[in-house]
């Protein structure tokens, strides 16, 4: 299976069987999220991390994020660890971005952004787009294509789908969009913001599917007038 194909079929797994993924799995997708491409000008470092030194998770494996905290930052989170989450249910593996989940020890703590956490997992994966709950098109973008279906099935956090599609000739603006009673809330908006990076990744992959050259994916502006605009030929 291909990272795209995995867009249509992923699930946010909570149970997992107790054998591990194999070692080359694992640093796999650690390396697909290190060399992923950033959004302009920002960086992350990500490392792996066992169940042993997570505290609020169940999974077995787990790649840790650590960023600046600024918007840009927090987003490009999103754009780069989202690679290695299509990679690793491409190969069949379950795994799922646990806002509870964070590391044990204070010298891992520090400049810590999010996790996503991974392993076999007990749980089938989703069987096509109607197994998914999200918005329609219609509410989300301003053109019904296969990019913007790409990003209706990102995930998000308590699934809000903060993000406002915008499109025009060779040019995509995600504007984040707060929904949901939570949107006020600091930690949700924080992880809102990640997850307009997700979102960034699924257009990515999809115009890539379509034979697009992506030019730019450039994060810009803060708070409430956070934005991300890929531009492609």
């Amino acid at each position: 299976m291909i990272l795209r194909d995995a867009i249509f079929i992923r699930r946010a797994v909570r149970k997992y069987s107790t054998d591990l993924p194999s070692e080359e799995m694992q640093n796999d997708a650690l390396t697909i999220a290190r060399d992923a491409d950033s959004l302009v000008g920002q960086k992350a470092r990500f490392e792996l991390a066992g169940k042993d030194r997570v505290s609020g998770s169940s999974a077995p494996c787990h790649i840790l994020a650590y960023s600046e905290s600024t918007d840009a930052s927090v987003a490009n989170v999103g754009y780069q660890l989202q690679k290695a989450d299509l990679y690793l249910q491409s190969r069949g593996l379950g795994s799922i971005w646990l806002g509870s989940g964070k590391p044990k020890a204070a010298k891992d703590k520090a400049d810590f952004t999010f996790l996503l956490a991974f392993g076999k997992t007990a749980e089938p994966t989703r069987t096509g787009e109607a197994d998914f709950n999200r918005l329609p098109v219609s509410e989300i973008s301003n053109e019904d294509n296969p990019v913007a279906n790409a990003i209706r099935l990102a995930p998000s956090a308590v699934n809000f789908q903060p993000w406002q599609l915008v499109f025009s000739p060779g040019k995509l603006v995600i504007k984040y969009k707060g929904r949901g009673p939570m949107k006020i809330v600091p930690m949700v908006k924080k992880m809102n913001k990640m997850d307009v990076g997700i979102a960034a990744r699924h257009a990515v992959v999809e115009l890539a599917n379509e034979g697009k050259k992506v030019q730019s994916v450039k994060p810009v502006g803060e708070g409430n007038n956070f934005t991300i605009e890929i531009t492609y030929e």
